[in-house]
């Protein structure tokens, strides 16, 4: 594990509307998950030096939550701190809201977001009576949040959801073989832009799906892990209309993601040709539905 902080920075970018400032690099919770304890520790230390202010873990990662609590102490007033829920109902995004806060020891989260929108019928049962987002908007009248979002696999979804309510964030896909194959994500990052709500990218260092079995244990997807094609990808999303990008759970590419976002410039012509390429024999992870 890479210790200490190296050269550069980490660009900084507002989020949306919130009038808040964070890191262009999110640590998912997926990073600290199953690692020990004090690895846990010098892993979100490793990160907050070396410019990471924004870290977003979900009740699903595992015991994600029980490591980036204490990891995250002494550090949680300076850091920007995201959570979600998959619950659709209002009693049990309620309840799971106070067991997040519970293992994250602390008493808010910076945002709170419906978690994995997938279809249509996701989106109507988080908004009706006794859905979740009731409980979203009591836990913001009581402090426990300051601003909403959801994240989402589907640009059906997503674009649903933007229309029912003035959402904060929204985290989607941005990823170079779905946007220059397929289109998948513009329209949704378009929304955003229109309504004023923060596009959180995901997926942006994925190559495809695994063509013979897992083998980053942390990535359901294949990954890019050459670095020269992760640079290409990862500046390549950062170089949306995107507040910040959360890299691929596992630690070494994590790490990667973090120095190459150091040295962020725009694509030039000749690496934009080479990303193409790049994509051109891959299947998108994210097809577009008509």
């Amino acid at each position: 594990m890479a210790m200490g902080a190296t050269e550069g920075a980490i660009p900084r970018r507002q989020l949306g509307k919130t009038g808040v400032e964070v890191s262009a690099i999110a640590m998912g919770g997926i990073v600290v998950m199953n690692l020990p304890q004090k690895d846990a520790e010098a892993m979100v230390r490793w990160a907050y030096d070396n410019g990471v202010t924004y870290f977003d873990v979900a009740p699903t990662y595992g015991d994600a939550e029980e490591r980036l609590g204490p990891a995250l102490k002494g550090l949680r007033d300076k850091v920007f701190l995201a959570c979600k829920t998959g619950k659709r109902d209002r009693q049990g995004a309620a309840e799971e809201l106070r067991q997040s806060l519970k293992r994250l020891q602390t008493d808010h989260f910076d945002l709170y977001q419906l978690h994995a929108l997938r279809t249509l019928d996701d989106v109507e049962r988080a908004f009706t009576p006794d859905g979740a987002m009731e409980a979203f908007l009591e836990a913001r009248e009581q402090g426990l949040v300051r601003f909403l979002g959801f994240s989402a696999h589907s640009e059906e979804a997503a674009l649903a959801a933007l229309e029912r309510f003035p959402f904060d964030t929204v985290m989607v896909p941005v990823n170079f073989a779905c946007l220059l194959k397929n289109g998948f994500g513009a329209k949704v990052i378009a929304k955003a832009q229109e309504v004023g709500a923060a596009v959180i990218a995901i997926k942006a260092m994925a190559k495809t799906y695994w063509a013979n079995g897992r083998q980053v244990p942390k990535c359901w997807y294949e990954p890019l892990t050459d670095r020269s094609h992760a640079e290409l990808a990862l500046r390549f999303s950062l170089s949306q209309p995107i507040a910040a990008a959360v890299p691929p759970g596992d630690e070494r590419l994590f790490q990667m993601a973090v120095e190459i976002a150091k040295g962020y410039r725009p694509l030039d012509e000749e690496e934009h040709q080479r990303l193409q390429a790049l994509a051109a024999p891959l299947t998108p992870l994210f097809p577009l539905r008509d």
